[in-house]
């Protein structure tokens, strides 16, 4: 496959997806692919953003370019409580790297029972908040946290891994 190709199949990709924003904190990815599953099949969805704001957002690829184009009338439907906006995507949703999924059940139990947290204060450190967070649920147990970050960025991301996977939802409140 020569570039040529691989640009136009690329350009392809982007002529199925669709950008959603104002996505309500309360609809989830099995709610968009019900929303959407009326217009095409879906290939992939992505939803982003802050769960403590109405600013999320998705991408959503569907099987073929007139799926997209139908899906662009939901632009202003209710999903969840807010009107969402839909318009063409500028982009491709970007392929997971296979070698980064979970290979076996306690990999996928792992995964189920962590987060990946933004915007953290350079001042929290590691040990400072014990192995408990307060949250939605009251307190609730941390199993493992790491904190990355660098001298170029002002705050930190972490990976939060809970003893129990129903803390992930509580978790959400933090």
């Amino acid at each position: 496959m020569n570039t040529r190709t691989s640009m136009a199949q690329r350009e392809e990709i982007i002529r199925r997806t669709i950008y959603v924003s104002d996505i309500d904190q309360q609809v989830y990815k099995l709610h968009i692919l019900a929303f959407y599953l009326l217009t095409c099949w879906v290939v992939d969805c992505r939803i982003c953003g802050d769960p403590k704001s109405i600013l999320r957002f998705a991408f959503i690829e569907f099987t073929d370019e007139d799926g997209a184009r139908t899906a662009l009338n939901l632009s202003g439907t209710m999903l969840g409580y807010y009107p969402v906006r839909v318009l063409p995507s500028k982009t491709a949703i970007a392929p997971v790297n296979p070698t980064f999924l979970p290979r076996n059940d306690d990999e996928r139990e792992m995964c189920s029972r962590t987060i990946y947290c933004t915007n953290i204060d350079k001042k929290i450190h590691k040990y400072s908040g014990g192995s408990n967070l307060f949250g939605a649920c009251g307190l609730v147990q941390v199993y493992r946290l790491r904190l990355l970050g660098d001298y170029h960025h002002s705050t930190r991301i972490a990976f939060v891994e809970f003893v129990q996977v129903f803390t992930y939802l509580c978790s959400m409140d933090l």
